[in-house]
């Protein structure tokens, strides 16, 4: 029952994922060929939004529910591997149509085969999970 908010935010931003077309394939075609602003205004809004709930967080102005400090600790310098990670997930996202959050999204429209989708990207968490400590970072 204590997971009932969770569940609900989920499903509330799927339906709003879903009716801005953000997981629509054709709105991600049309956004790695350069010919809509549609996908960029949500991800750009989303970045924005992102940039300023975590400078307000790191001055302190928000709180978590229970009123405690968020703290936010500072990341390893990794440039290229940011770049190759990012290279990875955009060729992913390209050949699938997805981003991780949406695969669900999909499988829940009935796009069935979102479940293949879904599994591969489970096996590959698990593959980096067991070549972690053996991988550059």
């Amino acid at each position: 029952m204590n997971y009932l908010k969770f569940l609900l935010v989920g499903i509330f931003f799927g339906i709003v994922l879903v009716k801005s077309e953000a997981v629509s394939w054709f709105r991600i075609y049309e956004m790695f060929r350069f010919q809509s602003f549609h996908m960029y205004g949500i991800i750009g809004g989303a970045i924005a939004c992102g940039l300023l709930f975590v400078q307000l967080a790191k001055k302190g102005k928000i709180k978590s529910i229970k009123g405690a400090e968020i703290f936010i600790p500072l990341k390893e310098k990794g440039t290229i591997r940011y770049i190759i990670g990012g290279i990875i997930f955009g060729l992913g996202w390209a050949l699938i149509g997805a981003c991780p959050g949406p695969m669900y999204i999909l499988l829940g429209s009935g796009i069935f085969s979102m479940l293949i989708v879904i599994a591969a990207a489970i096996l590959g968490t698990f593959i980096y999970g067991v070549l972690r400590d053996k991988l550059p970072h």
